[in-house]
């Protein structure tokens, strides 16, 4: 039985690894071409060994190097960024240039590609972004991250309007089991996990594959737009 995303061009924006890896292989197992796009064009190229899946070069806080991919792709069917620069620490540490990174990679990024993208995003189509669960619940240390999440948040509301009917969502990851917090190390990191796991209502460390399927979901379901998906195990609600 064909599946919704068969034949159909995926384009992932991100790092080889991490979530952007899962969502590339859940979408190429659903029978999708996939386009990994990124700064690093020969770390994708050596991620994936699948002739489904090729290797482009974007950066989203350059325009031109957007316009560029949108020309050289043609027609997409589907469209996610993971792209993120976090700009962590309290107020007393935030640096305004990290503040700047954080919101062009995460909201004027998405913005630019939906400009650029519009005209190439085939009937149907969607485009997913990434908020997280700093917008919805805040902590000490967390402020930049929390304002450009909320803004990717509201972003994806106003374009569900403005890309209409292409269809526009975001999802919103709580603690995920990926590469950013071993530079905790092998026992800050068991802690800090063994935390989440004991105080969320799921009980448990979000995975890769966990957030994979939720894209899946956005990328597929023709009646969904507009909506944040808070993929958290319940943790706001602690």
């Amino acid at each position: 039985m064909q599946t919704a995303l068969e034949n159909r061009t995926v384009l992932v924006i991100g790092r080889p690894s991490g979530i952007a890896r899962a969502v590339t292989l859940a979408a190429r197992a659903e029978g999708a071409q996939v386009v990994v796009a990124g700064r690093d064009k020969a770390k994708l190229e050596q991620a994936y060994d699948d002739e489904g899946i090729r290797a482009e070069e974007v950066d989203v806080t350059v325009d031109k190097s957007i316009a560029a991919l949108a020309d050289r792709l043609g027609s997409v069917d589907h469209l996610v960024t993971t792209a993120s620069s976090r700009a962590r620490g309290r107020l007393e540490e935030l640096d305004r240039d990290a503040l700047r990174r954080s919101f062009d990679t995460k909201v004027i990024g998405p913005v630019m590609l939906a400009k650029h993208f519009a005209p190439h995003l085939a009937e149907g189509g969607s485009f997913t972004l990434f908020s997280g669960v700093a917008a919805f619940k805040p902590a000490v240390g967390f402020l930049g991250v929390a304002i450009t999440n909320g803004a990717a948040d509201f972003l994806t509301r106003s374009l569900s309007l403005e890309l209409a009917p292409i269809r526009v969502n975001a999802i919103s990851p709580g603690v995920i089991d990926t590469g950013i917090w071993d530079a905790m190390g092998e026992e800050g990191k068991a802690a800090y996990f063994e935390h989440f796991r004991t105080h969320n209502p799921a009980r448990r460390i979000g995975t890769v594959d966990d957030i994979a399927l939720a894209v899946l979901f956005a990328m597929t379901n023709p009646f969904l737009t507009g909506v944040t998906l808070r993929v958290d195990g319940g943790e706001p609600l602690t």
